[in-house]
């Protein structure tokens, strides 16, 4: 009973990558199976500011030092928990994963295993199943053998006898032959007539067969890592439970759903020879380059991505990939087919987000410290609807490590709000192409540059940085972000990892951010996108802060792509700003003073990016580095375009292979990493701060 007591303490808690760890104060409720933790002890009579269920939860000392610990919640959630000493670690470890197995034991009990059903295929070929009323080729299961073991039922026997899993490994083996039978017998179906492999039935069994195989085998995996729980008396500390890896290599078993056969090496396209030969990046020089925006010319690129056919047309490659991924799988590794492609690469998507810069700049203009994160909040929503290209849901190319986009934007000081009330122009499509025009007119005194860098820093993990300033105002924006994508089922969720910063120096101010998730739906019929999750606007010096929700949709009612949010000054806890609707149509801004504001993305106008010629890109530039693979997705040549980009991707193996066989690090061109982040190499605080100091010395 002295070991289920409740403990409480300060703990340190890992926060993120900007705010690092924070003093937190714990509570152990042995009662309830609850870890919670406030701000301080004082406010422990206040709701919790988080809550773990331990039930299930796995508790794992660090091996980075002798003060770090994890806990692992069974819904995914961690904590990243730091005590002062040894000594204090064990202490709370101890109480934890007692506390886990107790109610871990209790759910055990409480929740009797369902009994066992048996269900058979070949009874769906009924005349009164819906399928067969469906369609005639629905009843292509009633050509295969199936079999189907029922499991004895009985009573639930307290620790599982080896001889028990040499049963359960038998019957396995048993399935995973029938299920090679029926992809085989499938496979070996004519490509044409009544009932042919490609009939789409059939492909979604094989793939639901696969996905079941697959889970079967991991909960296989989880019977005998309880039994040698059960025969050591517990895990092992550090243990973990997790997805087996695929057992199939994706890689080299697609090229759009078939076995990737190219041509020999002397029968490739000249372009295709010009992608792998290009030489090892840090072979070229990684000394970062000057560009000069007088050589940009403003984009005439629209590549609108609403193309719904190419979709509907490779139903059956999207079945066939799905055949073989797994629930939760990480996809980072995974070679999608190429017509799911965007003509464009992630970093250029990234410059996307910065098509209103007249909002952008417009924030600095606030007058108040109020003002100016209402402004950030309202430029930061605004830039989601012109990030995505189309409604359908397709993806931009994986950057290949060092490669970089550059781009900047013009803005006439005439059309950039500096009081408060106007900060949103409504130009229409036509009036936006005249405001272009008139720029060519103009000197550099009468517009505002934004410029704008990113690059690949990494990649594996795929992490990107990218960095935007606009030295008239002097405000900037440094961040980074790791794109960690699973598979979900039907969906594809997209996590950005990753923190950004803006810094406006003309008021001292810094505003860090995260990103939200994304996901790509119904990935079987018409694919779209909806963003979720909750992300945090903070300003340290002013304490103003906003909290922002991206709603996903419900299961039944309810909109799409709503967002809500608030700012309000921490020290006062007032809600200045309140903000609702959807983040790629309106959005109503209600102010503390009653006035209410309506924003229509779709009217709002979009200021062309500006880039130089592809003839004046250097090699490792997104558009160059692509303009193959885009030029033939324009032309619709899918397998032209799946050739040349698995040229560029087997350049990166080799190169990547080649590094760690010569144990030769890679050398990033604008981007330093600092701590866990990266951080862009001459930003424009280091440089003001270096002028100001340089004339003070002068003086």
């Amino acid at each position: 009973s002295d070991h289920m007591e409740n403990i409480y303490g300060y703990l340190m808690k890992y926060t993120n990558l900007v705010t690092g760890w924070q003093y937190r104060f714990f509570v152990l409720n042995n009662d309830a199976g609850l870890l919670e933790y406030f701000v301080n002890e004082q406010s422990r009579h206040l709701k919790p500011r988080g809550t773990l269920q331990l039930a299930g939860a796995v508790i794992s000392p660090s091996d980075e030092d002798s003060h770090t610990f994890t806990v692992n919640a069974a819904s995914g959630e961690q904590y990243k928990l730091r005590a002062t000493d040894a000594k204090e670690r064990q202490h709370w470890v101890s109480r934890l994963q007692i506390c886990t197995q107790h109610h871990t034991e209790a759910i055990g009990k409480n929740n009797p295993p369902l009994k066992s059903r048996s269900f058979s295929l070949a009874s769906q070929g009924s005349a009164n199943s819906p399928g067969v009323q469906r369609r005639p080729s629905q009843n292509a299961v009633s050509f295969f053998n199936v079999g189907h073991h029922r499991l004895p039922t009985g009573k639930r026997v307290p620790i599982m006898q080896p001889d028990h899993l040499v049963d359960v490994r038998e019957m396995m083996s048993q399935a995973e032959g029938q299920q090679r039978d029926l992809i085989r017998s499938i496979e070996c179906l004519p490509v044409s007539g009544h009932l042919t492999s490609l009939d789409q039935d059939l492909l979604m069994l094989k793939a639901t067969s696969m996905a079941t195989m697959n889970c079967l085998n991991d909960c296989f995996h989880i019977l005998q890592l309880q039994h040698a729980s059960q025969q050591k008396g517990s895990l092992p500390a550090g243990t973990t439970i997790s997805w087996l890896e695929p057992k199939i290599s994706l890689a080299n078993h697609l090229k759009n759903g078939a076995a990737q056969n190219f041509p020999a090496e002397i029968n490739k396209p000249a372009s295709v020879r010009e992608e792998q030969s290009i030489a090892e990046p840090c072979q070229l020089t990684r000394e970062p380059e000057e560009i000069n925006p007088g050589e940009e010319l403003e984009d005439i690129c629209d590549d609108k991505e609403d193309d719904l056919g190419a979709v509907e047309e490779q139903r059956s490659v999207i079945l066939h990939l799905l055949s073989q991924l797994k629930l939760g799988m990480d996809l980072t590794r995974v070679v999608l087919p190429t017509f799911i492609l965007e003509k464009r690469s992630l970093l250029e998507m990234y410059a996307d987000f910065m098509s209103h810069p007249d909002l952008f700049i417009a924030i600095t203009n606030g007058t108040t410290p109020e003002e100016r994160m209402i402004r950030f909040v309202e430029y930061y929503l605004t830039s989601f609807h012109e990030g995505r290209k189309g409604a359908i849901a397709k993806k931009p190319y994986n950057p290949i490590i060092g490669e970089t986009f550059h781009c900047s934007w013009r803005m006439p000081k005439s059309d950039v709000a500096t009081d408060a009330g106007s900060n949103f122009s409504a130009h229409s499509p036509s009036e936006q192409v005249t405001l272009s025009k008139d720029l060519e007119g103009q000197t550099e005194l009468d517009y505002y540059t934004v410029k704008f860098v990113a690059e690949q820093v990494s990649h594996h993990p795929p992490v990107s940085g990218f960095y935007a300033e606009c030295v008239e105002r002097k405000m900037c924006v440094n961040a980074h972000v790791w794109t960690k994508s699973k598979f979900l089922g039907m969906s594809i969720g997209v996590t950005m990892v990753g923190e950004g910063l803006l810094s406006l120096l003309e008021h001292g101010e810094e505003y860090t951010f995260s990103l939200p998730c994304a996901y790509a739906r119904s990935i079987l019929t018409v694919p779209w996108v909806e963003l979720g999750g909750k992300v945090n606007i903070n300003c340290a010096k002013t304490g103003y802060s906003a909290s922002i929700n991206f709603h996903t949709k419900p299961f039944y009612g309810g909109k799409l792509h709503r967002v809500t949010g608030e700012v309000k000054q921490n020290t006062t806890n007032t809600v200045v700003c309140r903000v609702q609707g959807e983040w790629n149509s309106v959005l109503e801004f209600t102010y503390s003073n009653g006035e209410t504001k309506y924003v229509d993305l779709t009217k709002l106008s979009v200021t062309r990016k500006r880039v130089r010629p592809l003839e004046k890109q250097g090699p490792f530039e997104s558009r160059r580095l692509w303009q193959h693979v885009t030029e033939s997705l324009r032309d619709g040549d899918i397998d032209k375009a799946t050739e040349h980009k698995r040229a560029l991707e087997e350049r990166q193996r080799n190169e990547e292979r080649l590094r760690a066989e010569t144990e030769t690090p890679w050398c990033t061109k604008y981007f330093l990493k600092e701590g866990d982040g990266w951080v862009y190499h001459k930003p424009l605080w280091k440089t003001v701060s270096a002028a100001q100091t340089q004339q003070t010395d002068t003086s």
